[in-house]
């Protein structure tokens, strides 16, 4: 990476409230809670952009775009600078499991009713739970992917999630979600040009990898901040500050809480428990610890094109 330079990308998936409900092995979440995400999370995220002065990649799960209502939001986000990105078709957990033809169908569907919905055509692709394959990652190539986000080679979120959803199943409750491949481990921490494996250094397409922290590799995530609190919060961004290229990921549902339709999930995701303004509060104080050291905050794909570029990197 190049000299001082100090980049800082946000990013929000907006998972609809249905899949956290497949992740925990639950039923269907009742109206109107099941799309909190893009009733409530999209306006509240942009608010907090405006008021902060930040740009946004918005990962789209492209079948919400169906629904006018939600189309009509991504292209006012769309309108106000942020970038829209592709986050599958269907957020199949699966994905990489599928049919080659399969991948090829829920990426390039979901870039083509991205780009009816918003007027631009998607540059970047983050893959459901964050699992890349090297199949999945030859059929974004081919797809005219200009980018991925998707790889997040952290031991502790590897390991928590295998072992929560081992407890499930002695629990009877079968999530749809699936625990990576442990070589997502090996992968570079900072953004790369993968090689012939996903995993590897290379010349292909450009990996922003979710972030991690400098020691530990812990994650660095919505998730994991607004359960932390803010002065933990803040102790996790300032071990990750001097990092290049900061690959900060949110979810729609850091900017939810229980209030909005969202208590059957409670008892499972402990984060909606805590309160919308207090989430925001947290980001805000993250966001500014990076600003206070001099990071330029720019979307996904302006970050991948300085890679690209060899300004950085």
């Amino acid at each position: 990476m190049a000299g001082d330079l100090r980049l800082c990308a946000i990013s929000v998936d907006l998972d609809e409230i249905p899949h956290y409900h497949a992740i925990h092995g639950l039923a269907e979440p009742a109206v109107p809670g099941a799309s909190a995400v893009y009733d409530h999370a999209i306006d509240r995220l942009a608010r907090f952009a405006q008021s902060e002065g930040l740009p946004l990649t918005f990962f789209a799960v492209a079948s919400d775009l169906r629904n006018a209502s939600n189309a009509a939001k991504l292209r006012a986000a769309a309108d106000l600078g942020h970038e829209i990105a592709n986050h599958s078709l269907d957020h199949l957990y699966d994905l990489t499991r599928r049919s080659v033809r399969e991948m090829r169908r829920q990426v390039e569907e979901a870039s083509d009713l991205i780009a009816e919905a918003t007027g631009v055509r998607p540059k970047g692709f983050r893959a459901p739970g964050y699992t890349m394959t090297d199949a999945l990652a030859e059929v974004l190539r081919s797809s005219g992917v200009q980018y991925d986000s998707s790889v997040f080679p952290c031991p502790a979120y590897y390991a928590a999630k295998a072992a929560t959803m081992a407890f499930m199943l002695a629990r009877g409750r079968m999530s749809r979600s699936i625990v990576d491949h442990p070589r997502v481990l090996t992968a570079p921490v900072r953004p790369y040009r993968m090689g012939r494996r996903y995993h590897l250094r290379g010349t292909g397409l450009v990996e922003l990898p979710i972030q991690v922290t400098r020691w530990l590799r812990l994650p660095f995530i919505g998730t994991s901040l607004t359960l932390a609190g803010s002065r933990l919060a803040r102790l996790l961004a300032s071990a990750v500050v001097g990092e290049p290229v900061v690959v900060l990921e949110l979810h729609g549902i850091d900017v939810l809480d229980v209030d909005d339709g969202l208590e059957a999930l409670a008892p499972y995701q402990p984060d909606v428990r805590r309160s919308v303004p207090e989430k925001i509060e947290i980001i805000r104080q993250v966001v500014r610890v990076f600003r206070d050291d001099g990071y330029e905050f720019v979307r996904s794909d302006d970050a991948a094109e300085r890679i690209v570029s060899g300004s950085c990197g």
